[in-house]
């Protein structure tokens, strides 16, 4: 497994992490007995580095990693937690008093004095030019209560604007063969400014595994149900905002691009992990083979000129008119 830099943290993590929003809520039930198998088998494969937030199943996601890490004290992970949609979305709301109370009680359910990473959790857009945000922040990690800290976002021009502030260390951002935007500018500023890229929805839902059909269905409590036109966050969050039949028809002729010796999903993360200025890419996973399987696409092959060019055209044909002016 490649380790890389994130970002101004100074931690070295694995190119391939793991995101852990679905072993707290929203893509169907996870006990707490796989969640904890899971995280052990993206361990044993060579994962050093966990995303999680403080609403992942309202911090169920938090706390069965602090189990994880308190049987394993010497297990050298670096956890991503996040803050921010505890209260409404308010801009005012962001606030160092509100800011203490989210990491006191991510630090309660993690077991952990100091918090590696936290992220403002994809905040209303002018919270990323507040400079107040920004020191609140600072103070946090002047006091001891987090290392180091980042953002979230949505779109490309809120990564950007968090790029341009010297305490940002790293950004998170959705990034896959569907949604190619963040090439453009966001990489090459926070390959400039030294800051690091996590890599979210690196799978479009699941669309680019290419086991979706048009017909096929998803539990009631799964976001990919509930979410589908943004009924209930961002629908870019979902799909990564691509129509589920397009996306679907497009997951088949990326199937076709996919070289040998990888499956569909191996191929996609490898795709992410192998963009420069990406430190590390973080699928999610619901079984212990799956998790194998992701972890296999962080010592992948160069995937070479023609794969690059097929997943462009893919994008441009059939998904840039939806996608790219939006996020």
């Amino acid at each position: 497994m490649q380790q890389r830099t994130l970002g101004r943290t100074g931690r070295e993590v694995s190119v391939i992490g793991l995101g852990t929003w679905q072993l707290g809520a929203d893509w169907g039930e996870v006990s707490e007995a796989d969640a904890l198998a899971v995280l052990d088998a993206a361990v044993a494969s060579g994962v050093t580095f966990f995303d999680t937030a403080d609403v992942y199943g309202d911090g169920r996601s938090e706390q069965i990693i602090g189990t994880y890490l308190s049987a394993h004290p010497d297990a050298p992970l670096t956890v991503a937690t996040k803050m921010g949609r505890r209260e409404a979305q308010d801009p005012a709301n962001f606030t160092l008093a509100k800011f203490r109370e989210w990491t006191d009680r991510s630090r309660a359910n993690l077991g952990v004095d100091t918090l590696d990473l936290v992220q403002l959790h994809c905040p209303p857009t002018p919270v990323f030019s507040n400079d107040a945000v920004y020191d609140a922040l600072d103070t946090l990690v002047a006091d001891g209560a987090i290392a180091a800290y980042g953002v979230s976002v949505e779109t490309c021009d809120e990564a950007l604007a968090a790029i341009a502030r010297p305490g940002t260390a790293t950004v998170q951002i959705i990034l896959n063969a569907f949604r190619l935007k963040p090439i453009d500018r966001v990489l090459p500023a926070a390959r400039e400014a030294g800051v690091g890229i996590i890599a979210r929805v690196p799978l479009a839902s699941g669309l680019l595994t290419g086991t979706y059909r048009a017909d096929t269905t998803f539990a009631p409590d799964d976001h990919r149900t509930y979410n589908r036109h943004g009924e209930a966050f961002d629908v870019g969050e979902t799909f990564s905002g691509v129509d589920f039949e397009e996306g679907v028809a497009a997951a088949r002729e990326f199937a076709a691009l996919v070289p040998e010796g990888l499956t569909p999903a191996q191929a996609a993360l490898a795709w992410v992990a192998q963009q420069d200025g990406v430190s590390s890419v973080i699928p999610g996973a619901r079984s212990v083979e799956q998790a194998r399987a992701n972890a296999v696409a962080g010592s992948a092959a160069p995937l070479g000129d023609a794969f690059l060019s097929g997943v462009r055209d893919i994008y441009d044909r059939r998904l840039r008119a939806a996608i790219h002016p939006r996020w």
